[in-house]
Parts: C-alpha cells; sequence; structure tokens
C-alpha cells in the first residue's frame, strides 16, 4: 500500500543525482538467519528484487559451508538465476574468501567477486583466522586472477567505525587497509561500519582522509548497519561528500555472525524512502520492493524490521466486534 503524493520530493544541494544501491540482502541478509532459507526461496526473492528495479544484487557466498552454512547452497542456487538476464541489466556479485572460492564462482559463471577484509587484526583473527596483512596476501592472487578474467572487484572493509573488541578504531588505522585494498586492483571499496557505531562526522573525516590517500569518491561505496538508529545520517553525510553507492539490505534483514553487536543492516525501503524525498534516481519501484520484503517476511516467520515497510504495509484485517 503506498502513501500518494509522499514522500514529497524537495532536492538538497550538493548531492548526486542517482545513488546506486547494492543491494546484500540476499548474501548479508540471510547469512544470518538462524535457519536456512530454502533455495527456491532465495531465487525468487532474487528475482522479485531484480523486478523491482535493482539492478546490483548480491547473489549468494562461496564461503566454505563450515563458516556460513546457511549460504551452502551456492552451487545450486546461481544456476537458478540466468532469467534474471532477462529483467534487465543486473549484476549478480558474489562474496570468495580465497582462491577456491574463486574457483567456484568462476566454474558457475559468476562475473563479478567481492573479498572481505578488516580494518582491526581481532575481528580479522575471528573472521578469517589471520592477520590482516595476511588476509591481505591471501587477496593479492584472488584479485590478479579475477581482473586477468575481466570480473569486477569489490573490496569489503568491516570495522570502519569501531570494534566490539577493540573500541574505537583510528581513521589512520583504516585508511592503510583500505589503500592496500584498492592497490590490490579493487574496482570499488565498500566501507563497512560493522557494528552500527559510526556518527556523520566520523563518515566525512574518514571520506576525507581517504581521498587525501588517493582514494577517489567514486571508488567508495558505504555499508551502515542501523544500531544506534544512524544508518540514514551516515548515509546523508557520505552523499553529501559524493558518495553515490549505498549498500542496503531489503526488509533490514542481517547482522553478522561473527560480531554479535551488529544488528540489522540498512533497510532498503527505508533508504529509497530518503532518497526519492531528496529526489535522487534510483531506478526502484519501493512499492514493489517492499511487497518482496513482505513475501520474505512471511517466509521468515517474521515483521520486517523497516519502518517504511511497516508503514507501507497495511495492518492485517481483524473480524469487526459486535455491538451489544
Amino acid at each position: 500500500m503506498s502513501t500518494p503524493g509522499l514522500p514529497m520530493k524537495v532536492p538538497a544541494p550538493g548531492l548526486p543525482a542517482r545513488v546506486r544501491i547494492h543491494e546484500v540482502g540476499a548474501r548479508d541478509g540471510l547469512q544470518n538467519e538462524k535457519r536456512a532459507v530454502p533455495t527456491e526461496v532465495k531465487a525468487e526473492f532474487i528475482r522479485r528484487l531484480a523486478v523491482a528495479g535493482l539492478t546490483t544484487i548480491e547473489a549468494t557466498s562461496f564461503v566454505h559451508p563450515q563458516w556460513v552454512p546457511q549460504l551452502a547452497d551456492a552451487e545450486q542456487l546461481f544456476p537458478l538465476l540466468g532469467d534474471i538476464a532477462d529483467v534487465g541489466d543486473v549484476a549478480l556479485p558474489v562474496l570468495v574468501p580465497n582462491e577456491r572460492g574463486l574457483d567456484r564462482a568462476l566454474a558457475l559463471g559468476a562475473r563479478s567477486i567481492a573479498v572481505f577484509g578488516s580494518a582491526t587484526e581481532t575481528f580479522a583473527a575471528r573472521n578469517l583466522n589471520r592477520t590482516v596483512d595476511e588476509s591481505l596476501a591471501m587477496f593479492e592472487p584472488v584479485v590478479a586472477r579475477a581482473r586477468a578474467e575481466k570480473l569486477r572487484v569489490r573490496g569489503y572493509l568491516s570495522m570502519c567505525f569501531g570494534d566490539p573488541w577493540e573500541g574505537a578504531v583510528p581513521v589512520a588505522q583504516v585508511v592503510r587497509v583500505a589503500k592496500a585494498l584498492m592497490d590490490l586492483g579493487c574496482d570499488e571499496l565498500s566501507l563497512g561500519d560493522t557494528i552500527g557505531v559510526a556518527t556523520p562526522g566520523h563518515v566525512t573525516a574518514l571520506l576525507t582522509a581517504l581521498n587525501d590517500s588517493a582514494v577517489p569518491t567514486e571508488a567508495i561505496g558505504v555499508h551502515f548497519h542501523d544500531t544506534y538508529g544512524q544508518a540514514l545520517s551516515n548515509t546523508l553525510a557520505a552523499l553529501q561528500h559524493g558518495v553515490s553507492t549505498v549498500d542496503a539490505s531489503a526488509g533490514g534483514l542481517g547482522g553478522c555472525p561473527y560480531a554479535k553487536s551488529a544488528t540489522g543492516n540498512l533497510a532498503t525501503e527505508d533508504l529509497v524512502w530518503m532518497l526519492e524525498g531528496l529526489g535522487i534516481e534510483t531506478g526502484v519501484d519501493l512499492v514493489e520492493l517492499t511487497a518482496t520484503s513482505v513475501w520474505l517476511a512471511e517466509h521468515l516467520g517474521r515483521p520486517s524490521p523497516s519502518r517504511t515497510v511497516r508503514a507501507l504495509t497495511p495492518p492485517p484485517s481483524s473480524s469487526p466486534t459486535r455491538s451489544e
């Protein structure tokens, strides 16, 4: 159910004319579910996201099933997505941790991959069982081979603003690892606020420091979690800096299985509502997207945490009471 005439479009100066939403619900969202979602449901979810107008939909992960059992069906899922090409020009990036993961992705015809690093040593040890520098060394041949195969490569960097074990993360520390990831040959860098502690000033300071270290704004995406209700304000700060790629998860699904204080991602619907109000193009049909999140929530057996989904979804009808 839509709200006619809303949000009212009132553009603000200095913002991008268009934002590309990097949809992570099917991978980052579903990997945090306690129970695995059936492969056919995942495939239908991705199809519905494409119909809603999302053009970058992260499909799955080729991490060893022992570590992320919820995505153990990557080999079964990816072949079911061939019809996505009929929806439009849709990219289906997949997450790979190492060369073995890249082998699996290439065997299925993936054309876009992502590697995932950490700005902090504790999270690198817990998530990758390596030091930060050891993880960068592991990614080097992965990125080199992917580039040789003409794949697009994204580098995720976790714990850019705070770490549950180490606390606040110095900006210079994040810049060092981010620059190293880009120097490997990544096309794009996604800055992850994994536990949702960032604030707008911190976002601006990090983006400025990255620019000062020759990481261009156009190569940067942002990935915010809404733990403290700051995801949209942090996104706006990034937009004001010129960032035009924003990660979000349909229905606000997700967290991080290796950082227990990480709550859901920024909901794609909440992001689209704000961007539409600012007159920023996304190509996303908010009504279609909301219906998709409601559909998935029914499969998951719980309501969507997205405020926009809840606002646009009529409450279940109740039987009328009889007056006495």
